[in-house]
Formats: C-alpha cells, sequence, structure tokens
C-alpha cells in the first residue's frame, strides 16, 4: 500500500469518526460504546469528534505530498495520536464506563494497525530523506 493510499484510508476513519462524534455523539456514546451518557460526556464527544475530523482532513490534505521534515513530523505526530489513544477505551471500559468488551476491541485493533502503519511510513520517510541526502 503507498503512503497515499494509507493516508486516505486513516483520513476517512478520522473523518467518518469525527463527524458522528461531532454531530451524533449520542450515537457515538450509547450505539458504539455501550455507554450512559451525561452532558459532559457529551460535550467531550463533540470535542473529539471536532478535533479528529481535523487531524482527518490534514491528513487528506497531506496526503499526496513528498517526503520532507514536514511530511515525517505529521506521519510522527499521527502515530503519537495512536500511542496516546490506545489506552483510553480499554481503562474506560476497566472502569465499568463502557457496558460491553466490544467498545473498545474494534478500536484497539484499529489503532494498532494505524500506529504500525504510521511508524511504518514514518521510518521510511526518514530513510528517505537519509538517501536523498547521502547519510547511511
Amino acid at each position: 500500500m503507498s503512503r497515499r493510499t494509507f493516508l486516505t484510508f486513516a483520513s476517512f476513519v478520522a473523518c467518518t469518526i469525527g463527524v458522528i462524534a461531532a454531530v451524533f455523539p449520542m450515537t457515538l456514546l450509547v450505539d458504539m460504546k455501550s455507554a450512559v451518557p451525561g452532558d459532559t460526556g457529551l460535550v467531550m464527544a463533540r470535542t473529539a469528534g471536532v478535533f479528529l475530523l481535523s487531524f482527518g482532513v490534514l491528513n487528506f490534505l497531506a496526503r499526496g505530498d513528498a517526503d520532507s521534515p514536514t511530511m515525517t513530523n505529521l506521519l510522527l505526530a499521527n502515530a503519537l495520536l495512536q500511542v496516546l489513544i490506545l489506552p483510553v477505551d480499554p481503562l474506560a471500559y476497566a472502569m465499568g464506563v463502557y457496558g460491553s468488551v466490544m467498545s473498545f476491541i474494534p478500536n484497539t485493533i484499529l489503532h494498532v494497525g494505524l500506529l504500525f502503519g504510521f511508524l511504518y511510513y514514518w521510518n521510511a520517510s526518514i530513510s528517505r530523506r537519509n538517501e536523498y541526502a547521502g547519510i547511511g
């Protein structure tokens, strides 16, 4: 899979979940997460939705860009996002916030896959830039 295709896929996922969370937070919390909704949860779901939508648009706009320090940093920032978000749903389940193990298993698999993808393309970007510069 090319980096452009990977970023297009990652963008689609982020934009889709972002729109659902921002526009239909009750659907996200109740139907997808089996969580009890509350005002704070709805606001946080909308906030996370806007954040994910923004990241998705950024990835979509940058998907065809050449290797550069900015692209390398974008890939690393995406990998960091996956690392930081990875424990959130399992911890929420462990604390009793989510009512079903299926509230986090699909997301966890997705986050791990995205993490490996972003790290792969981040490493490839560094390697190509070093090759062009005659390093290594």
